[in-house]
């Protein structure tokens, strides 16, 4: 027999307890949900019946993306969740339901979400420049990037152990998609994706003109004025870059940073710079980079094809171990690791000293802050995609989209002044509000949803509530 150490003494587990709700924090982003219109707008756009037992499909979406956020990882999970949660929210809609929504999404009816997306998301922007502190415009080498909305692309591989619809070799070696993805760096939104094969070019330039496209209608037209775009090397492609100088109007102004792959007439102008062209770069609070250095490379190297007035930016650093195997022969040689930018950035306007190269090369690195928005999408339902047909995934894609931009959302309504949670990561946020487990009374008839007073996050999780209330209606 086991012997008891103290703490269990006269300790029984049952499974017989009433009114307690595991999750709660799924009752925060329902309310916000339903307080932005965003159920509201799918209702109107949706499916809907009359006829006994039919499901309103908005809810079902929405609920979707909600168990998405708390953890779900399939539309079983999500049915099973919301089973728990039927005391909060009504009946749950079951897998079935869910998968046939999931298949009715076709491109008709994705492009009509994306419209009620886009409304929501102007309201959202609307709350937003309301609260203390105004739209989160984000900072570059100590720097506010006041009035720009910084949207990055990038792509990323889902991998998968079965042989899915779509599913293919990728270019890292594994088997499963690779979807290409914009996300705006201001509010860490998930503006557009696309599911693509795993061979999927990572340069195809028909790919990133349809997402970019997607993005630019998702961010209101008042907030358009002043765009930055920025993509890794697979931007670097003479369609992509005509396209965005053809976007700048006498409105809208449109800067971009892209990297470069490197070839050897690059390295033959690098080598053409003098030691006195070499500056040290700068980290992302303004302050000298010891050890790094940028040069400008524009003109050293011209080649037809590109658009009038492209800059390039080298970066040069000491390699580390893990770098010594990819270096060229030129690399070798010198004993230094070069990357480009490339950028039409010759002046931001309202930004002092944005045409510095060491504003520029900040401004690019900082781009990698893409990779924490897709763990973010990968932590919330897209590190495996979990039907074998390619709409159903579509349609889960989106769902978990939906998730991405709701605790966002959340988090930058209500707990914008909350410095634990304001930019919380997803488990973060999991652990201290979304998966707090209530009581669930009723009396007078009324419901009361009582958390634990001593939980540490408690009254975030109040103040949180209190706002979603008080948020004003949408007109």
């Amino acid at each position: 027999m086991i012997e008891r150490t103290g703490w269990d003494r006269g300790l029984s587990v049952t499974a017989d307890g009433k009114g307690l709700v595991g999750h709660a924090g799924a009752v925060l982003l329902r309310r916000l949900a339903d307080g932005i219109g965003l159920t509201r707008g799918l209702a109107g756009v949706l499916p809907f019946s009359r006829v006994s037992g039919w499901r309103e499909r908005a809810g079902v979406l929405v609920q979707l993306a909600v168990a998405i956020v708390l953890g779900a990882r399939s539309v079983l999970e999500a049915e099973q969740l919301q089973r728990h949660h039927q005391g909060l929210f009504g009946t749950p809609a079951s897998d079935s339901t869910m998968r046939r929504l999931l298949t009715a999404l076709d491109g008709t009816a994705l492009a009509r979400i994306a419209k009620v997306r886009r409304r929501v998301r102007r309201h959202v922007w609307m709350l937003l420049n309301l609260r203390p502190g105004g739209f989160p415009w984000i900072e570059v080498a100590g720097r506010r990037l006041r009035g720009w909305v910084v949207v990055d692309l990038d792509a990323t591989v889902i991998t998968t152990a079965s042989r899915k619809e779509g599913a293919a070799g990728t270019f890292k070696g594994t088997f499963g998609f690779h979807p290409l993805g914009g996300w705006c760096a201001n509010t860490g939104e998930s503006l557009a994706m696309e599911l693509r094969p795993g061979n999927a070019g990572a340069n195809t330039v028909d790919d990133h003109l349809r997402v970019l496209a997607a993005c630019l209608e998702q961010i209101p037209h008042s907030s358009q004025s002043k765009l930055l775009i920025r993509v890794d090397g697979a931007g670097a492609s003479h369609g992509l870059l005509q396209h965005l100088e053809a976007l700048n109007t006498t409105r809208r102004t449109v800067r971009y940073t892209v990297g470069w792959k490197i070839t050897q007439e690059d390295e033959a102008a690098i080598a053409q710079l003098p030691a006195s062209a070499w500056e040290t770069s700068l980290t992302q609070q303004g302050e000298l980079q010891g050890g790094y250095q940028v040069a400008e490379l524009t003109g050293l190297n011209a080649r037809g094809g590109w658009p009038e007035g492209m800059r390039l930016i080298v970066r040069r650093v000491r390699p580390s171990r893990r770098h010594l195997k990819k270096l060229t022969d030129f690399e070798k040689k010198t004993g230094w690791r070069y990357s480009i930018t490339a950028t039409n950035i010759r002046h931001m306007w309202g930004i002092a000293g944005s045409h510095q190269i060491q504003f520029l090369d900040a401004l690019h690195r900082d781009h990698a802050e893409v990779e924490d928005r897709i763990r973010t999408g990968k932590a919330m339902g897209l590190r495996n995609l979990p039907s074998q047909s390619w709409q159903i995934n579509t349609g889960w894609m989106l769902a978990a989209n939906l998730a991405v931009d709701l605790d966002a959302w959340l988090r930058l309504l209500t707990l914008h002044d909350d410095e634990d949670l304001a930019h919380a990561e997803p488990d973060t946020m999991r652990f201290r509000l979304y998966h707090l487990p209530a009581h669930l009374a009723r009396h007078a008839r009324r419901r009361f949803l009582r958390i634990e007073r001593t939980w540490p996050w408690a009254s975030a999780f109040t103040t949180s509530w209190k706002r979603l209330t008080q948020l004003p209606a949408v007109t």
